[in-house]
């Protein structure tokens, strides 16, 4: 797969920090959520306005927590998740607005495991995965790698990806209790660049500064996603409380179109059509 680097020369600013009881514009669109989406949707979000320069569309990350939380307390319009809805969540939805939430499939995501450039180590198995960010495996000489301790960098428990993978690598259990905490995939980036011995995790379109590990000697690309060859497969989801109508309804079909999925699949993630 043939990742691509970004650069956002916008001169409208798409990141605002949502207010609690602001009434909003009706071409305005505030969305929160995942950081795993995050420069995607500034990306749909330039491209839609430039169609619409009408509509106004705010985007914050934070994590799928964060965008479910804004969505609950009338902050957001829509939610970035990478991850399926909780109970817990969709009982607030119910209590507050007797709805259970209306989920969009916007793309197709691998999880990728990272690691610097400067380690040998090329391909892992889901088990050595796991045993490496329970801290069962300290030294990357156990899977092939040169005589140095492991350094995990996690991310915090309000992200999608966290929830991702604890529940579909570590089968639930815990993380280690030592890794250092990242609140963004470039915060992990940031911290396996500084440390050749770090390892994290993130989606496959995150890359630049890093190695993504192959599993089971089998590359994260488009190719392998597709195919279901990967083993670490995702989805990615736009959330409403109800049925959306008028500007947001209009956004969420257009990023459902042709036009817009070609614009996720030149960012580095997969689409959801051929």
């Amino acid at each position: 797969m043939k990742y691509r680097k970004y650069i956002f020369p916008f001169t409208i600013i798409l990141m605002i920090i949502s207010c609690s009881g602001v009434s909003r514009q009706v071409n305005r669109i505030d969305i929160a959520g995942s950081d795993t989406m995050y420069y995607l949707t500034i990306r749909l979000a330039s491209e839609y306005m430039k169609l619409h320069p009408e509509v106004t569309i705010y985007v914050k990350g934070g994590g799928s927590s964060t965008g479910f939380d804004a969505l609950q307390n009338g902050n957001a319009d829509i939610c970035m998740s990478s991850r399926n809805i909780r109970s817990d969540e969709v009982k607030t939805l119910a209590e507050k607005y007797s709805a259970v939430g209306m989920s969009y499939l916007i793309a197709k995501d691998a999880l990728s495991i990272y690691v610097s450039w400067f380690n040998k180590v090329e391909s892992l198995t889901v088990k050595q995965i796991r045993d490496i960010f329970r801290c069962r495996v300290n030294n990357w000489e156990s899977v092939g790698g040169d005589n140095d301790s492991i350094v995990v960098v996690n991310r915090t428990p309000q992200s999608g990806t966290y929830d991702y993978f604890r529940s579909h690598i570590l089968e639930d259990e815990d993380f280690c209790d030592n890794a250092i905490i990242s609140n963004s995939t470039d915060n992990v980036i940031a911290n396996i660049i500084k440390n050749k011995n770090a390892i994290g995790y993130g989606g496959i379109a995150f890359h630049e500064g890093v190695k993504h590990i192959k599993i089971y000697d089998i590359e994260p690309s488009e190719k392998n996603v597709r195919n279901d060859t990967y083993p670490i497969i995702r989805y990615l989801y736009f959330y409403t409380i109800k049925s959306p109508r008028g500007e947001v309804k209009k956004f969420i079909d257009w990023v459902m179109s042709n036009e817009a999925q070609k614009v996720i699949d030149n960012f580095g993630f997969i689409s959801i059509w051929e």
